[in-house]
């Protein structure tokens, strides 16, 4: 049997995202690190699926275009993707259950398919993949090649600081309804504020966008939670919006922490504590996988690649 990135990323005693770089992306690795994981796959006789191949033409399928974290995504598989000069083909669903059904039946007469969170059910996605090589990124889907962002460490990360600055009482704004990660991120934040004895408060759900925030705002107000842990950072910047505009201050009044770190989290005043999510490595990694598969080598496991809390002003302790 041929070997995978996987047995490399092994031999190396590396992960999976820093093999796939060794190949894709060299300049981003110390050169004992980049030597060691290419020594691992000459002693394995593993093939670099970008090297030596015929060009290919991917489908990549994302929710809503318009969201900067699938505009960062996007850019990293086309620039990985172009390392083997192969070709992408864009769909939006536009989060529309219909449209992606349509699309991901389309993308079967390409080469290769990277489902970017699709919100269909698992057996639904199975069926209409067929046979078409694919690769699932940010949700898991049981017997398809999955690239999931570590929806643990980095939102108990941001329950722990919370609570290190006092709130007793914490909501969550949900996402768009089907979302795979965002019932990931609210199991997380709920397991961590019962660890802790903390009352939490899950908000409807909402569009991931800064108008589906705006609409969470008088929902959070009500709850009378001290701080807000959002979706994603577009809620997040929504939400202080809101918020602001029913008299209440961040984090003065409310601490909001968001969950991508999209260059806006940085930009805006408060800055945004937020959750850092591996977005442009999935998408190099989910373009690696995809490529092996279609090369006709067994793709069967679960990459999962870290996140991280990042602090800034957007919390504080609460009013006394």
């Amino acid at each position: 049997m041929a070997a995978t990135l996987t047995d490399v990323a092994k031999r190396a005693g590396v992960s999976i995202a820093t093999a796939s770089r060794a190949f894709g992306e060299p300049d981003r690795l110390a050169p004992t690190t980049r030597e060691r994981v290419l020594e691992a796959a000459a002693d394995l006789g593993y093939a670099n699926p970008q090297a030596g191949t015929a060009t290919r033409t991917i489908g990549v399928m994302v929710p809503d275009v318009a969201n900067p974290v699938y505009g960062k995504l996007l850019k990293a598989i086309q620039g990985q993707a172009w390392h083997g000069r192969h070709r992408i083909v864009l769909f939006d669903a536009d989060e529309d259950l219909r449209r992606e059904r349509e699309q991901i039946e389309q993308g079967r007469k390409l080469d290769g398919m990277l489902l970017c969170s699709p919100r269909l059910p698992d057996e639904e996605v199975i069926a209409l993949i067929g046979g078409t090589p694919a690769v699932v990124v940010n949700r898991q889907i049981a017997g398809v090649p999955c690239v999931l962002m570590d929806a643990e460490h980095g939102p108990a990360q941001a329950i722990e600081h919370l609570v290190a600055l006092g709130h007793q009482h914490i909501a969550y704004a949900s996402g768009p309804l089907g979302s795979w990660a965002d019932a990931r991120r609210f199991d997380t934040i709920a397991s961590a504020c019962e660890r802790h004895g903390i009352r939490l408060t899950r908000l409807s759900h909402h569009a991931a966008s800064i108008q589906g925030g705006r609409a969470a705002a008088a929902l959070a107000a009500a709850s009378g939670a001290t701080a807000v842990v959002a979706y994603n950072d577009l809620v997040a910047i929504g939400l202080e919006a809101g918020m602001l505009e029913l008299g209440r201050t961040c984090p003065d009044d409310v601490s909001i922490v968001g969950i991508d770190d999209i260059d806006l989290a940085g930009a805006v005043t408060p800055g945004l504590t937020t959750v850092q999510m591996p977005i442009e490595r999935s998408g190099a990694l989910g373009v690696d996988l995809l490529l092996q598969s279609i090369s006709g080598v067994v793709v069967g496991e679960v990459a999962t690649l870290a996140s991280q809390l990042i602090v800034r002003a957007s919390t504080a302790a609460p009013r006394a």
